[in-house]
């Protein structure tokens, strides 16, 4: 019937397996929980507990393959059709998870996505900027992600078809620098996979830092312009790299690329700040790309 795929990395995801566990076990489906630990350095103590419980299996990989390779390692070793793929970072919101996604289940070759959220709590300082974004960008309402159903996708707390995945699984090629779910869901829609998008979100739990955040920003940035470097996606698809062509098609690249770096610090000491503008935000990575791209 369902196998729940968790790829994971230096993170204890007992609590969130327990959970699945509990929930799966009262339906009456066949199931199983395969986790792959992709060579983490901590928590095999608490992970090894998911081998005691019944159809859960916690396996550490001897290397790490990364993000995508991990992932396609987990569809392989599901044994039944239906693949909810969740990142260790995250925690089902409600009692009934698991059984919203089942019924889902039926022949048509679809992606169905549950959404995300943040919790209500404002973090600290030095964590705020991933949780405004993560609010204002991430976690948006069904009917906002249904008017977009490929880019308001996000492969943290998805369930696909193993035959779906056979034709669109996540590109190893690629180098390991995020945007990973830019590329899935573009294959997914030059494939004619529809994304379903429903109400079953998860809360994201693994708030990085501002300067984390920001680095990891950057190294997306560098992952974009790989892809469309590679024709991978088309420019036109995100909206970072369209702004771009534009300013390009303009003549005005030059411009901005002056702006951004005279502004530099007063962006970075915005977002670092206790009240950063995604504004700012925007400006500041569109000026990142603009700049990658001069080099």
């Amino acid at each position: 019937m369902i196998s729940i795929l968790i790829p994971t990395y230096n993170f204890d995801i007992f609590p969130l397996v327990s959970s699945l566990h509990e929930q799966a076990k009262k339906l009456t489906i066949e199931y199983e929980i395969i986790c792959l630990d992709d060579a983490s350095k901590k928590y095999h103590i608490e992970n090894q507990k998911i081998n005691t419980l019944d159809h859960c299996s916690y396996t550490i990989l001897e290397k790490n393959i990364g993000r995508s390779a991990i992932r396609n390692l987990l569809a392989k070793k599901a044994r039944f059709e239906n693949l909810l793929f969740l990142d260790a970072d995250v925690i089902p919101i409600e009692e009934d998870f698991v059984s919203n996604y089942v019924s889902q289940i039926n022949s048509e070759e679809k992606v169905v996505y549950g959404g995300i959220r943040y919790q209500k709590d404002k973090p600290g300082k030095d964590q705020i900027l991933r949780w405004v974004y993560g609010n204002s960008r991430e976690a948006l309402p069904i009917e906002q992600r249904q008017k977009n159903p490929y880019l308001a996708f996000l492969t943290l707390n998805f369930m696909i078809k193993k035959s779906v995945f056979k034709t669109v699984s996540f590109n190893e090629e690629i180098p390991n620098l995020r945007h990973e779910d830019t590329l899935f869901s573009y294959d997914l829609k030059k494939a004619g996979i529809k994304v379903v998008h429903i109400e079953n979100p998860v809360y994201h739990l693994g708030l990085e830092s501002s300067k984390v955040f920001l680095r990891k920003s950057e190294e997306a940035l560098i992952g974009l312009d790989y892809l469309i470097n590679n024709k991978l996606i088309v420019p036109e698809y995100v909206k970072l790299s369209e702004y771009y062509k534009t300013l390009n098609k303009y003549g005005i690249k030059g411009l901005y690329l002056f702006f951004y770096k005279t502004f530099k610090s007063a962006f970075l000491n915005n977002l670092l700040g206790k009240n950063p503008s995604l504004f700012a935000f925007d400006l500041f990575r569109l000026g990142y790309f603009c700049d990658l791209k001069t080099k």
